[in-house]
């Protein structure tokens, strides 16, 4: 396989499959990413998955804000490379960085493109209720994901499926669809396709409020939301002024009484289980404020949820 000199630009967990490929197959590599940022209640500053695996590797890494900014596009042309890889990078790259490699840039993005362009593509797919989803390759241009399509392969996402499981998955699918775009790209079999911009979607960044679940738009929607939103920010509602956080549910065959968010069964035997309008949604896991993640039958033997409302 021929070796090529590639820029890695990549920052988050979903990255690291892929630049562990690109190390594996043995291509001269330099990598760029995000700033290390402080973590955790301590704000423990903390050097994001890439870094950690490239400084492993001794690959050298240029850290800035903005890579369109003077000093990212002299250390792009200073690496001189022959292609970059983006993958859930993190900045918008400008046409004087994508003019620098002689093959231009391939980006790994984890949606059937042109479905969910833009950010959390995973997580809005979970939310959305999507029965599929996958990883596109595709060469980046100036737009938002709107560049050719290279390659792209689907996966089915499961019932009760979180977006954070499905992220593990598809970061592992990413590495294999760009392994396969580069071999395409070398042996001179890669073709683009045009994207259709008439079926694309977009989808946003997410917010701590995107998480607030409404039972009352039924029980799929509920169960829905609360899968895309774990493990961040984590899905919620409210009870009596207090946020509740929900991590876990499942469908049910209960009958509803027609009181969406209601508790219609809270005991430390049985479960909880709330009233979704259409349906009935157990929650399996939660957290109180000030408390741990736990099991539900767990967290109701110290909190008395029977008959109030999550709203």
């Amino acid at each position: 396989m021929q070796t090529l000199r590639i820029v890695f630009m990549g920052t988050p967990d979903f990255a690291v499959p892929s630049l562990a490929m690109l190390i594996r197959a043995g291509h001269t590599l330099q990598v760029f990413t995000q700033p290390d940022r402080p973590v955790g209640r301590h704000a423990v500053l903390t050097p994001p998955p890439v870094k950690k695996l490239a400084c492993a590797h001794g690959i050298p890494v240029f850290q800035c804000e903005k890579i369109r900014m003077p000093e990212g596009v002299a250390a792009l042309r200073a690496f001189a490379p022959e292609l970059m890889v983006t993958a859930a990078f993190g900045q918008i790259l400008s046409a004087e960085n994508l003019s620098i490699p002689q093959y231009g840039c391939i980006n790994v993005h984890g949606s059937l493109l042109p479905k969910y362009r833009g950010a959390a593509p995973i997580q809005w797919a979970v939310i959305h209720g999507e029965k599929e989803t996958g990883v596109t390759t595709m060469m980046t241009d100036v737009g938002l994901d709107t560049g050719d399509i290279l390659l792209a392969r689907s996966t089915p996402i499961g019932e009760d499926e979180t977006a954070g499981e499905l992220f593990g998955r598809l970061a592992v699918l990413g590495a294999e669809v760009l392994s396969d775009t580069i071999a395409a790209l070398e042996n001179g079999t890669l073709t683009r396709t045009p994207q259709d911009a008439a079926r694309a979607t977009k989808c946003s960044m997410l917010k701590k409020e995107d998480g607030h679940v409404v039972f009352a738009d039924g029980m799929q929607q509920a169960h829905d939301r609360v899968r895309g939103m774990n493990p961040w920010p984590g899905a919620y509602a409210l009870c009596e002024g207090e946020t509740v956080k929900l991590w876990r549910t499942r469908k049910t065959e209960l009958p509803p009484e027609g009181r969406p968010g209601t508790c219609l069964i809270a005991d430390p035997r049985q479960g909880l289980f709330v009233d979704a309008g259409d349906g009935v949604l157990e929650i399996l896991e939660l957290q109180f404020p000030g408390a741990k993640r736990m099991d539900a039958k767990t967290a109701l033997r110290g909190h008395d949820l029977s008959g109030k409302v999550l709203a």
